[in-house]
């Protein structure tokens, strides 16, 4: 089965592969109705996502784990081996197969019933993701590794790798940097945005760190919190986790990309 809503030749071509009808033709849904993705191919198993994979370019794979004949987690291991895999998110109904799943290299690990909120963002790391191979070269600063700081009419560049951590302060941010706290005229959620890809993350609605940093998360009476080890002026912290963002920060510390805090 082939969808086609989007000519871009920058729009991602995409395989939902489920053996319940329902749960693909949702999955299909959700995923046409995604800004950034073009051409949508449905299989109900194994060997037909495999004849698609032969047929046509794929971008990534959007793979149920509970299938006949070959599981979703046999035919990730299959896809690992091509010479230019497409990204792997596994949507299902179970939370037990998240280790193996990031072991397998998935860019993400969706649960059903299937949020559309949810969904975009897997869309959107695998957009990142993409966009990384093809970004120019590391000598060209990315415009948002440097955000300007005005102090007293003196502009000064704050520099991305040196921020530990940022605080929403109303409409701003604060950035606590190795050189000290700035506040810049930038929501929390636009920086959240533009780092997401660069070892940031969300963990509360007032926080965003630096995972590179963080040594390890503790509970508490009240909920759970995340530690984060000193950097110059930026001293040890500890920051709030939203319950409903333990579960990725785990992942991402566990599962993510080892350059941004295997030097913590």
């Amino acid at each position: 089965m082939t969808w086609n809503t989007d000519d871009t030749s920058a729009a991602l071509r995409v395989l939902a592969v489920d053996d319940e009808k329902p749960a693909l033709d949702e999955l299909v849904y959700l995923l046409n109705e995604q800004i950034g993705v073009g051409e949508v191919h449905g299989a109900s198993e194994a060997t037909g996502a495999l004849r698609v994979l032969r047929a046509h370019p794929i971008d990534a794979v959007f793979l149920d784990i509970d299938m006949p004949g070959l599981t979703g987690m046999e035919l990730a291991g299959i896809l690992s081996e091509f010479a230019e895999p497409p990204a792997v998110v596994f949507v299902t109904a179970h939370d037990d197969h998240a280790v193996a799943a990031f072991d397998l290299g998935a860019v993400d690990y969706l649960l059903k019933p299937l949020r559309a909120a949810r969904l975009a963002e897997a869309v959107r790391r695998i957009a990142a993701a993409r966009a990384t191979v093809t970004a120019s070269p590391p000598e060209q600063t990315h415009p948002s590794e440097v955000i300007p700081v005005e102090l007293g009419g003196v502009t000064t560049l704050v520099h991305r790798a040196d921020v530990a951590w940022v605080e929403a302060d109303g409409d701003y941010a604060r950035l606590h940097t190795r050189a000290g706290s700035h506040l810049v005229r930038i929501p929390l959620t636009a920086l959240e945005s533009r780092w997401e890809g660069a070892g940031f993350l969300r963990v509360h609605r007032s926080y965003l760190v630096a995972l590179r940093l963080v040594t390890g998360l503790r509970s508490t009476g009240s909920g759970t919190v995340v530690c984060l080890r000193a950097e110059g002026a930026s001293g040890a912290v500890e920051l709030p986790v939203s319950r409903r963002q333990v579960r990725e920060l785990k992942q991402r510390l566990v599962h993510g990309p080892r350059q941004n805090w295997s030097q913590r």
